[in-house]
């Protein structure tokens, strides 16, 4: 007659091994592997051709290597099952676009009265592109202008004063061009003209960016972003090249640096208190 209590295999319950308690294999463990006696602090836990193995160093400096098997080895003289330690993900921190630490959840701010303008609508889609998240948090807008030769209008217009300061962004601004002359007319200590080198803000994109060996040489007089279309065989669809050269784009890493450094500038400018 069987008894319930025994099982199907017929023995005692008293002798039935019991699973041992799993112990993550982590660094400087002492533990003594039960089969030889080896006692060693844990240096390693790693994959091998035949499975998981643990390397022990006893006090004497020596290694020795032992595979993960079930209740191999004592921790302070109780039968343990040694396992790979479970690996904790490495905490990242996220950035923007822009290289910021990014603030999960952070909701925008309240528009300050103080602004960016920028010449047109693909410096722009730029801006909003590698340093939206940061404008959004600081609750800075970015207008453009559609062009520089009205600018001192539009900023008289705009009033700026105390907490109420113009930052500009402007295309080709060197000595001696219009650009150049324009923007001393209107800077003041509430207004900000930076500008970058480039005759478009296309050609501030990295080339390899965009997977081109550089921007190409357009002869003056030529209108000079169809003049890049054509030298790069490209349909001569303006809308269409800008599309592709923004969608190359994913971050600060695309840029020149002489377009970042103009833009954070104006953003500490815009920001400043008081």
């Amino acid at each position: 007659m069987r008894s319930r209590e025994y099982g199907p295999d017929l023995t005692p319950p008293w002798k039935r091994q019991q699973p041992a308690p799993e112990v993550a294999a982590e660094r400087d463990l002492v533990v003594e592997e039960a089969a030889t006696g080896f006692c060693g602090a844990v240096v390693r836990c790693e994959r091998t051709a035949e499975g998981f193995t643990v390397t022990l160093e006893d006090r004497f400096g020596k290694h020795r290597v032992f595979p993960l098997v079930p209740r191999g080895f004592l921790l302070e003289g109780q039968v343990v099952t040694l396992v790979r330690p479970t690996a904790a993900s490495p905490t990242r921190t996220k950035l923007t676009a822009s290289g910021s630490v990014a603030v999960p959840g952070a909701r925008a701010r309240v528009a300050r009265e103080s602004r960016i303008y920028v010449e047109g609508r693909h410096d722009a889609e730029l801006v909003e592109r590698v340093w939206g998240d940061d404008l959004r948090i600081e609750g800075v807008v970015v207008e453009y202008l559609e062009g520089i030769d009205d600018l001192p209008a539009i900023v008289a217009e705009f009033g700026p004063g105390p907490g109420r300061r113009l930052g500009v962004l402007v295309d080709h601004l060197l000595p001696g061009t219009k650009e150049h002359r324009i923007a001393q007319q209107v800077t003041g200590s509430e207004v900000l003209i930076v500008g970058h080198p480039y005759i478009d803000v296309w050609a501030a994109v990295k080339p390899s960016s965009v997977g081109i060996p550089g921007w190409p040489d357009v002869p003056r007089g030529e209108e000079w972003k169809l003049g890049v279309c054509r030298r790069l065989g490209w349909p001569e669809d303006t809308p269409a090249a800008w599309k592709r050269i923004l969608a190359s784009v994913d971050s600060y890493r695309d840029l020149d640096p002489a377009l970042l450094g103009r833009v954070e500038e104006l953003i500490d400018f815009v920001t400043l208190p008081g």
